[in-house]
């Protein structure tokens, strides 16, 4: 019998057999099929191994691999239903030989793993290249990751969108002014049609981007700054700050100079004020600059010439100078001397002759402070000058008779007073002296006359010298004749003013070219213009009445011999008093 003839007859028997005496080979050929799958699977992965490991010492013969038959197939067994009871063991019998195992050929390693892991990394390579060159191909338009510009995240955005999203942002604009005394105030782009233009930058920046380096935009970042080219209305923008607060003339204070003040002992310089009135014209140059580099904040405050400035600041050289000036004259202090009396003038005084506004600056009026000089000098002259004064004196007689002296006593010479002090002030002098004379007299006090000076009575037609208080000289005379008004000798108190040995005398100078009378003298001593002591010997006698009828021009005549001793003692500044 065959084997087919015994299969089948084994399967017969089989069917005939009842479905709950069979016992589910199926379940185990399941298994055992999945058992061989896996073996397989492992000696293909393991022969790939061998083979990488023997490929540099030899070759492996190539042999068709043989494929192993099963008797059933999964499917069959797939199909069929499980059953949860034990079927019967169905025993075909075997012929003689048929348990006989053949030999199994030596399996050879195959190369057929590698090629497919090569074909496998082959197509992966090709897709993965298709795929880059894709996104490069995506990229060659837009910027990669992590693009940065502005600020602004451009990333896969074309230059166009880069563009929009820098003017989205840039035209959402507003300045916020700020100024002194004043809130911040702002000023809108849109108010003064703030654009932004494209100037091709952005673009630029994408040409330079290489789409193939897409991938790096994933691993860093790149960042660019773009210019943001703006456009604006100026004439708008004029007008803006026009509207602004801090330009409207209620709310804006002048500045104030630095000015010089007096502060109790000393002078100073009070700093200038700043004040908050507008310099438009520069205050828009600054705003114009802010706004054409897209500043957010603008404080004027911070730029001086935004504002009037004040024309003399704290550091003036001339305020300095002036300063400094005028606290020399607080520093000056003159004592005048009179006799035993004193006169000071400081700084106190000084301070009071100069001139301050409301607000205590010094306002320098040279002439106004010439003048309070003048004045005080003037004052000193009218306290203590005695030139022009009448005076009270007693005669060699006994009589008491008043003088008055146009030509004789203290005389200050108020133009050149004043010339003097006013430099001591200036340099800040501290002195003690007497005022600057043009005349002087023997002595203070009421009586200036003192004890040295030549009496001339003309009543009695007689002379004394005194000196110290004591006569050391006397003489009879003859003044000026009495009969003629023009001749007659005026009183008074005078000083010699020269002597001179011999001269000539000499009357008014006529029309024809002669003088009225010419008469030579020994000696000459004159001491009221034209007037004075001299010798006459053509006159018969001297004292008495002679004067009347007989008298000089105004000359005092005297005894040759006694003009002779008179020329010899008399000192000049001696006062000489003339009187009736």
């Amino acid at each position: 019998m065959s084997n087919e003839e015994k299969m089948d007859k084994a399967q017969g028997v089989t069917s005939e057999r009842e479905d709950g005496e069979d016992i589910d080979i199926q379940d185990k050929i399941d298994a055992a099929m999945e058992q061989i799958v896996a073996d397989t699977a492992g000696a293909v992965e393991k022969d790939a191994k061998a083979e990488e490991n023997m490929a540099p010492s030899g070759k492996l013969s190539e042999e068709p691999e043989k494929e192993i038959q099963l008797p059933f197939t999964t499917a069959s067994s797939t199909s069929r239903k499980k059953s949860a009871r034990p079927r019967p063991i169905t025993y075909v019998p075997l012929e003689e030989g048929e348990m006989e195992i053949p030999p199994v050929p030596e399996k050879r390693k195959s190369h057929k793993g590698l090629k497919v892991t090569g074909i496998v990394l082959a197509i992966l390579a090709v897709t993965a290249g298709c795929a880059y060159a894709g996104v490069s191909y995506y990229y060659m338009d837009k910027f990669f990751q992590g693009t940065i510009i502005n600020g602004i995240d451009c990333s896969g955005m074309t230059a166009y969108e880069a563009e929009q999203a820098i003017a989205s942002k840039v035209e959402d604009y507003s300045i916020q002014v700020m100024a002194r005394n004043q809130e911040p105030e702002s000023i809108s782009g849109e108010e003064i049609d703030y654009k932004y233009m494209s100037d091709g930058e952005v673009l630029n920046y994408l040409k330079h981007q290489k789409p193939y380096e897409w991938i790096t935009g994933f691993f860093e970042q790149r960042s660019y700054t773009a210019e943001e080219n703006i456009t604006y209305n100026k004439e708008k923008l004029q007008n803006e700050i026009k509207q602004l607060n801090c330009a409207k003339a209620e709310n804006q204070v002048e500045p104030e100079n630095a000015y010089v003040t007096f502060n109790d002992t000393q002078f100073e310089i009070v700093p200038e004020t700043e004040g908050s009135k507008l310099n438009l014209k520069q205050a828009y140059r600054i705003l114009e600059k802010a706004v054409s580099n897209s500043k957010e904040t603008i404080n004027f405050a911070k730029f001086k010439k935004a504002y009037v400035q004040a024309e003399v600041t704290k550091d003036d050289e001339e305020l300095q100078a002036t300063v400094n000036a005028y606290n020399n004259f607080t520093k000056a202090s003159i004592t005048y001397t009179f006799g035993d009396q004193t006169v000071t003038l400081d700084g106190s005084t000084i301070k009071d002759w100069l001139s301050f506004d409301e607000k205590g600056q010094l306002m320098q009026d040279d002439a106004s402070f010439q003048q309070h000089i003048k004045d005080f000098v003037a004052q000193l002259a009218a306290t203590y000058d005695t030139v022009g004064t009448d005076r009270e004196f007693y005669t060699t007689s006994g009589r008491t008779v008043y003088v008055y002296g146009s030509a004789y006593g203290w005389q200050i010479n108020q133009e050149a007073e004043v010339a003097q002090l006013t430099q001591e002030i200036q340099s800040g002098t501290q002195t003690t002296r007497e005022p600057v004379y043009s005349m002087t007299a023997n002595a203070r006090g009421v009586n200036d006359i003192g004890d040295t000076y030549i009496e001339v009575d003309l009543s009695a037609q007689h002379m004394y010298y005194y000196q110290n208080g004591s006569v050391i000289f006397e003489s009879d005379i003859v003044s000026g004749d009495m009969t003629y008004s023009d001749r007659q000798t005026p009183p008074g108190i005078f000083t010699l003013y020269y002597k001179k040995s011999p001269d000539v005398l000499r009357g008014k100078l006529l029309p024809n070219g002669e003088y009225e009378y010419e008469q030579p003298v020994t000696y000459w001593m004159p001491f009221n213009g034209g007037i004075g002591f001299h010798d006459a010997d053509w006159q018969p006698y001297f004292g008495g009445d002679r004067y009347y009828g007989g008298g000089s021009h105004g000359c005092i005549n005297l005894p040759p011999e006694n003009a002779a001793i008179l020329y010899n003692i008399i000192d000049y500044g001696v006062p000489i008093v003339c009187f009736y």
